[in-house]
């Protein structure tokens, strides 16, 4: 065999490498915002997993959406199951295969046969030759060739295998298509990159992306990591994903420089008056509130009487209970007078026994959020959220837990959820799942044992953006409903239940009382008014009558002086003085 030399060529419809690589967007949520924007634009990209970790998903998803989403069709090379099958497979994602394969997508089916004897030299040429016409013909602008390492194992050859996919790759580069490679990956470690028997197609392709599956205290995890990608900025940590009723969904990052999440100062109350009172006016809107607590602390009731008063303000909203069924919820919220069922039959709530839902945290998250979007709700409560911790799920769920908030904050989505805590463990500082530190609003439960009585307390640990009270009040549950009793101290500790009850006695017989001695005061008083104005009255008619008295004597003297001088003119007359 002659010295292998390299080819150094550049065809004129192949497009350079550019420093900004421009993106094909997938259409599979997360997995975009992973890539920021989606597959390399005119180039390949190598999927490897284990079995059943999605591969074949992904590729077909990827190509659907191109087609339906971008108008860009394409074409499915299958070298391992038949086109009938991958077709029969993902009949249940609803992509409606049949009506796109009439303008937009092409199936070619290339598995080699099982009786396939292999005699001389073996290429691509002629399935790429047959395919170039295909992608004249439907001007197709993506393409993927599934199981590639299916067709390399015939070669058995290292140096043919390298030729061939290189022979493919400088094919995909000349057309400039948008490909997937799928390949299989060996074992199902997710902590490092095992290259598989074809492990070179990933130093070839601009872009690796390694699905994996394993099971992890008997539940599945299935998780995604873009080992590479040329020209582009990538999130580099794995993320989990799963396969649900439309397909791949990627727990995709949240950027740091994302602020598009709606911001209200609407407060919503959340069912009982005195805690809106407490929190300066309710709940804000589209806000993540926790409420902890020991089992029987009445977080459910809180919960209930949150959702109940959504729904007489008429806004839809989703209980998701994974304590009880839904009959019971309601049941079980009658006593403490919230009446859900009516809200149920307008059909405003919704109750979701969660019970049901088997598999990861992840499938919990997915199927809340598709249970909230096909609902319109503006409310959603999850009763507990920390049952997503469950064995198997220690991992990943506080990510799913934290991208559930970070979900209802993007959908301005009012979340209300509860947390159970360890009665063993009383440290209230954080949570199963580090909930707290995300949550807007914390509301703590508790006991408080004395004089032989449990009652229930409540407390706001914090509650951001406003102001909320300190005290520490006791939680009251009857048949007229939910309330929060008056605070009651003596020595320093908050006085419930019967202390509270007789405390409340005393102050109302001291409040009797005082009422009474004023009633008293008030007659005597009254009694020396009524005394003084009558002294008054009679002062006033003396008064009247010495003031006559006086204005008498005043006129009679004025009188007198004037007789006087009349009378000492005549006399002066009389004897003539007047004449000289």
């Amino acid at each position: 065999m002659k010295d292998w030399q390299p080819r150094i060529h550049v065809k004129k419809n192949r497009s350079l490498p550019s420093l900004d690589v421009s993106k094909a967007p997938t259409g599979i949520e997360g997995f975009d915002e992973i890539t920021h924007g989606g597959l390399p634009l005119g180039r390949a990209t190598l999927v490897e997993g284990g079995p059943g970790s999605g591969k074949t998903i992904m590729a077909l998803q990827s190509l659907v959406n191109g087609a339906r989403l971008h108008n860009e069709p394409g074409i499915f090379v299958a070298f391992e199951e038949s086109s009938e099958r991958i077709r029969s497979n993902a009949a249940k994602f609803g992509w409606d295969l049949d009506a796109l394969q009439k303008k937009k997508l092409f199936f070619l089916d290339a598995q080699p046969r099982a009786d396939l004897c292999q005699s001389g030299a073996f290429d691509l040429r002629g399935m790429l030759a047959a395919l170039e016409v295909k992608v004249r013909e439907f001007g197709a602008r993506r393409i993927v060739f599934d199981a590639v390492d299916m067709v390399l194992t015939l070669l058995n050859d290292p140096f043919a295998e390298r030729r061939e996919i290189f022979r493919l790759h400088e094919w995909l580069l000349d057309h400039g298509l948008t490909a997937i490679l799928t390949s299989k990956a060996g074992g199902q470690e997710s902590n490092a990159v095992k290259l598989p028997q074809f492990g070179f197609m990933q130093f070839m392709v601009d872009c690796a992306v390694l699905l994996n599956q394993e099971v992890r205290h008997g539940v599945s995890q299935r998780s995604l990591r873009v080992v590479k990608y040329r020209g582009s900025s990538f999130a580099e940590n794995e993320s989990p994903f799963l396969i649900g009723s439309a397909g791949l969904e990627v727990a995709g990052a949240r950027e740091f420089d994302r602020t598009d999440t709606p911001v209200t100062n609407e407060r919503l109350s959340s069912g009982v008056a005195r805690l809106d009172t407490m929190l300066g006016g309710g709940y804000y809107r589209a806000a993540s509130i926790l409420i902890t607590g020991f089992p029987g602390t009445a977080k459910s009731t809180l919960s209930g009487a949150f959702a109940e008063a959504a729904c007489e303000r008429g806004e839809r909203t989703l209980f998701v209970s994974f304590d009880s069924d839904a009959n019971e919820v309601v049941r079980n919220l009658t006593s403490v007078n919230i009446r859900l069922e009516p809200h149920v039959k307008k059909g405003l709530l919704r109750l979701v026994s969660a019970r049901g839902i088997t598999g990861s945290a992840e499938v919990h998250l997915l199927q809340i959020k598709n249970l909230a979007r096909a609902f319109g709700a503006r409310c959603l409560v999850i009763d507990p959220i920390s049952a997503l911790a469950k064995v198997g799920n220690e991992g990943t769920a506080h990510s799913v837990a934290e991208r559930l908030i970070d979900w209802t904050k993007a959908e301005g989505i009012t979340v209300v959820c509860t947390s159970l805590l360890d009665e063993a463990a009383p440290n209230v500082e954080g949570t199963p799942l580090q909930v707290s530190t995300i949550a807007d609003t914390w509301i703590h439960l508790n006991y408080l044992v004395h004089a032989g009585e449990r009652n229930r307390g409540l407390s706001i640990i914090k509650s951001r953006g406003t102001a909320h009270s300190n005290q520490v009040r006791e939680l009251v549950l009857s048949e007229t409903g939910v309330t929060l009793a008056d605070a009651y101290t003596a020595g320093g500790e908050v006085l419930m239940g019967t202390l509270r009850w007789e405390k409340e006695r005393a102050m109302e017989a001291a409040r009797e009382e005082t009422e009474l001695a004023t009633e008293r005061k008030r007659a005597v008083v009254e009694k020396e008014e009524a005394e003084l104005i009558s002294t008054m009255a009679v002062l006033e008619k003396a008064l009247k009558a010495k003031r006559l008295e006086k204005q008498g004597l005043k006129t009679r003297t004025a009188g007198h002086v004037t007789d006087v001088a009349r009378d000492a003119a005549v006399l002066r007359g009389m004897r003539g003085e007047d004449l000289a």
